[in-house]
């Protein structure tokens, strides 16, 4: 029975390995004490206190009985103290009362992990799963990911117990912690899993000014989406610079700098590359160029490229 019935409240109780529960009447102490207070789980007597006590081996050290209310309290407790309690007290001149309720003992959760396997995982070509371990009683298994609900998706599933979570194929959005919050009415334990999944390079841009002043400085930065962070390197009007990182820098624009940069972005272990373009020209205001030297020194660029 999972309810309380009669003069014990509402159940079930819950309770730790090795704590405590009370049991608690809904009676107040009367004037003329109880001719009887009993105790019994699963049918079997506890305990039953007239004019003495008289407690059933197993218990003595382990409860102690209110005289006054009928409260029970029972400590030390294990997982075979589950079940149903019986309490029924006699009144001094009054009628028998009763009540019933039930009580679930948990192992507190401990040695929580997340398992999962050894793999390099590149982008829509693997597939992985985290399993959620732990001992103890273990009555939920929520899943998060970078601190939100983690829900099923095209790529995203989950075993029947909630146990593991199977991605297939992983994508750049799978990438991140991972959380298993595992919990019984007694205790609750989160544990955190970094996941890293390898994609790009995306999005890759060139962040800078389409267009400067002549003898202005002009740098120019590439980024990209990628895990492991992209390697960068550029060709200016399709020439290698040997400029090999992310930023590129004109000390002084130059007519000879007018054209197109192009930034390339490669991924080592996805083993794929992206580039952009920016073509960069003079500001219309150019004070130190007129626009017909400009046009025949892009133009004769282009020629010998």
């Amino acid at each position: 029975m999972c309810a309380g019935e009669g003069i014990l409240p509402p159940g079930p109780l819950s309770g730790a390995v090795a704590g405590t529960v009370k049991f608690i009447t809904t009676l107040s102490p009367q004037e003329k004490p109880f001719l009887s207070v009993s105790w019994s789980f699963k049918g079997a007597n506890i305990i039953t206190s007239t004019s003495v006590n008289v407690t059933q081996p197993g218990y003595a050290s382990r409860i102690s009985l209110h005289r006054a209310t009928g409260n029970l309290e029972l400590r030390n407790l294990v997982l075979e103290d589950s079940g149903e309690y019986l309490v029924t007290i006699t009144p001094d001149g009054g009628l028998q009362k009763q009540g019933r309720t039930t009580l679930n003992v948990y192992a507190p959760v401990t040695g929580a992990t997340i398992r999962s396997p050894a793999a390099i995982l590149i982008e829509d070509k693997s597939s992985t799963n985290l399993s959620c371990e732990a001992s103890g009683s273990i009555s939920t298994r929520v899943w998060m990911k970078d601190g939100r609900p983690l829900h099923p998706s095209g790529r995203v599933s989950f075993s029947i117990d909630n146990r593991t979570v199977f991605i297939q194929p992983v994508h750049s959005s799978n990438h991140g912690t991972y959380q298993c919050r595992v919990s019984n009415p007694v205790s609750t334990v989160t544990v955190a899993h970094n996941l890293t999944v390898n994609f790009g390079p995306h999005n890759i841009s060139i962040i800078g000014p389409s267009a400067a002043a002549p003898g202005r400085r002009v740098t120019l930065q590439c980024t990209a989406d990628s895990v492991p962070p992209a390697n960068f390197s550029w060709t200016f009007n399709g020439n290698e610079t040997h400029v090999n990182n992310s930023i590129y820098v004109i000390e002084r624009l130059e007519a000879e700098n007018i054209g197109n940069y192009t930034c390339t972005a490669s991924n080592m272990v996805t083993m794929m590359e992206n580039s952009t373009v920016l073509n960069l020209r003079a500001s219309c205001c150019a004070p130190r160029w007129s626009f017909a030297v400009l046009l025949i020194s892009a133009l004769t660029l282009r020629g010998l490229s």
